[in-house]
């Protein structure tokens, strides 16, 4: 195999087929792929019939100016029409839309006509605040039930939301602010995190030091902590949507008119405003919420994410409530205030679908497995993942306990550019391995491709492409039509390539390998660091890794591995003596290529909010360099642990 490929290293022996009464009444089965696959533009037309139009679309898609897609084009359509009033008129308005369950154990359950209401109350007074369509709305909030009602208050009048996750910094809250033109600001507060409550509004208040067109910021009460209002500019959200009326007649849109900017971290340093628009991008989260989870009438779902990610979007608000689901929505963190959190939800609500990230499954493994054992987590039938491809063992714990050894594990990919999930396992049809992507959703058409675009075989590795347009794609980059072009569109002709690395198994079965950049070249063979995390994952003493190439004079790059144990495995005599297991370990499952130079045994791993692993700053420690820009981690802390225990757990030989 050329040395331009990703090396294909690890094996996976384990599958679980679909349970017989699930597989019997799925939603989508292996006819689905074939209609799919038969008429593609036929296929998405009937996924269009899910939703409401105003005005129906007589085209699905228009790519007669690639990589500018349109979809059902002349469809117009109001988003939250589809989300709320649809349901109410059809007698579901007692339905509950969501649990709301607050870190300090406040509850509230809001049922769609009340979600309704409110959102009708809030748009009236975003109307009278002067905002119109087209106009560009800021929404940095916690996870309560009125940073649902903002962004669906603004999508109901035509106005363009562009949530920042509460947990970014001023400056970064500024910079969106002003790239997006923004002139509402919507905040709290604060919101509660780990006990304590958490403010929010100084940093609003700092942000728009820089932002002189935003002319009203509306301040939702959460904490009641001391906050500062402006004179003129900041408003008590209870004072002007308590006071408007909860009657609004929602006005249909074109289908290819702007719904939300995200913003997504640049290799410049300057973020992306990916752009989504109403009527494509509904109708695809909307079916994959539907396809992907096997959503039912009776399901109690619940997405554990923050809704300042494209998760919460698509997967907290849009999908969810364009299905009529009963959804739950949890503000705090997994520990508070104690460990057994998210499985106590579980059981009180009777939580039938959980999605989370692989990050939070490796955290409950550290834990252990008894305390979920605590609790009745029978009702669950359906378990997701998100966010980063899920190794092996995760998968497994995940399913053995989580899952009781019966639900089908949905690994998904996607991304902020892609909307909706784009590969996954069906669970009614597909056999599962685990830590496998599978293959794409029907509907969506990927490959795995080599350095000069062409397909690779079976058994061998290259770069995710995406080969046909979808609903949910992103139309462009805020402001930046040939960054779009540059940044996506350019590596490969005719194909969307967003960074990341893939292999094709045996079975032509699709796995993730990480960012391109996480790959390795060691001694001439490129390695993903995906593979070799799972290598040490699937050792019983290992609960996390975390691996990244550092320079060397001998191989080019070599292998540093930062591993976290399991906390009823901590041996504190062990030293290099389970540094030198899990070399071996490494050795064993992949062989000696795959071997690193260094393993170092670590208390905690740096993380953002969002729970991704900062490779960036674990390679700057590994080369000894000064570390890089530490604002977006949870626990800035983390590092100078880290660095403190370098000296006494290298384990180099």
């Amino acid at each position: 195999m050329s040395d331009d490929a990703l090396s294909n290293l690890l094996h996976e022996e384990r599958r679980f087929p679909p349970p017989a009464d699930l597989a019997a009444n799925a939603n989508v089965t292996a006819e689905t792929y074939a209609e799919a696959d038969a008429d593609f533009e036929g296929f998405w037309a009937k996924q269009a019939e899910r939703i409401s139009w105003g005005t129906k679309p007589t085209q699905v898609l228009d790519w007669s100016n690639p990589p500018f897609a349109k979809w059902f084009a002349d469809g117009t359509l109001n988003i939250t029409y589809n989300c709320l009033d649809r349901h109410v008129e059809a007698g579901n308005g007692d339905r509950v839309a969501y649990h709301f369950e607050g870190e300090p154990g406040d509850t509230r359950a809001i049922t769609y006509a009340e979600l309704l209401a409110e959102v009708s109350k809030a748009a009236n007074a975003l109307t009278e605040l002067g905002v119109k369509s087209g106009d560009r709305v800021a929404i940095y909030m916690p996870m309560i039930l009125e940073t649902v009602v903002a962004m669906l208050a603004c999508a109901r009048i035509g106005a363009v939301h562009t949530v920042v996750f509460g947990g970014f910094s001023a400056d970064a809250l500024a910079d969106r602010i002003l790239d997006c033109g923004v002139e509402v600001v919507i905040t709290a507060d604060g919101g509660n995190r780990r006990g304590a409550p958490s403010a929010l509004k100084p940093a609003v208040d700092q942000a728009l030091e820089r932002c002189p067109d935003v002319h009203t910021v509306l301040v939702v009460k959460r904490t009641g902590q001391e906050t500062a209002m402006a004179d003129g500019r900041d408003k008590w959200w209870d004072d002007v949507v308590g006071q408007a009326s909860d009657q609004h007649t929602p006005e249909n849109f074109p289908a290819e008119h702007p719904l939300y900017v995200m913003y997504t971290s640049g290799s410049t340093g300057k973020p992306k405003g990916i752009l989504h628009t109403v009527g494509g991008y509904l109708v695809g989260v909307t079916y994959t919420t539907w396809a992907t989870f096997d959503l039912k009438d009776d399901d109690v779902y619940w997405t554990a994410a923050d809704i300042g990610w494209v998760t919460g979007h698509s997967y907290i608000v849009y999908g969810p409530l364009a299905n009529g689901a009963t959804s739950v929505m949890y503000e705090g963190t997994p520990d508070t205030p104690h460990q057994g959190r998210w499985w106590e939800i579980i059981q009180k609500y009777k939580v039938s679908i959980l999605y989370c990230a692989p990050t939070a499954i490796r955290t409950f493994m550290k834990w252990g497995a008894e305390i979920p054992a605590k609790y009745d987590l029978s009702s669950l039938r359906i378990l997701g993942s998100v966010g980063e491809p899920i190794n092996p063992e995760a998968f497994v714990w995940y399913r053995t306990h989580i899952g009781l050894d019966q639900t089908p594990v949905v690994d998904t990919w996607w991304q902020t550019e892609t909307g909706m999930h784009m590969i996954s396992p069906m669970p009614g049809v597909s056999e599962t391995k685990p830590g496998a992507a599978m293959r794409a959703i029907p509907g969506v058409v990927v490959d795995v491709v080599n350095d000069e675009g062409h397909p690779v075989e079976n058994g061998q590795g290259g770069y995710l492409v995406v080969s046909k347009p979808w609903p949910a794609m992103l139309r462009t980059l805020w402001g930046d039509d040939q960054r779009y072009v540059d940044t996506y569109w350019s590596r490969f002709k005719g194909l969307y390539f967003a960074g990341d690395g893939a292999k094709k198994d045996d079975d032509g079965d699709i796995w993730l390998l990480g960012r391109v950049d996480d790959v390795m070249n060691v001694s001439g063979h490129r390695m993903s660091t995906t593979e070799i995390e799972s290598a040490l994952v699937s050792h019983p003493r290992v609960a996390e890794a975390a691996v990244v190439g550092a320079s060397d004079p001998t191989t080019g790059q070599a292998i540093v591995a930062f591993v976290i144990l399991r906390s009823d495995d901590v041996d504190a005599d062990e030293g290099a003596d389970i540094v030198k297991t899990l070399r071996n370990h490494v050795r064993t499952e992949i062989g000696p290529i795959a071997s690193p130079r260094q393993i170092m045994v670590v208390e905690e791993l740096p993380k953002t909010r969002s729970g991704k692993i900062m490779r960036r700053l674990l390679r700057d420690i590994a080369e000894n360099r000064e570390l890089g820009d530490v604002t977006t981690l949870q626990d800035s802390s983390v590092m100078n642990l880290i660095k403190d225990n370098l000296a006494t757990s290298s384990g180099e030989d």
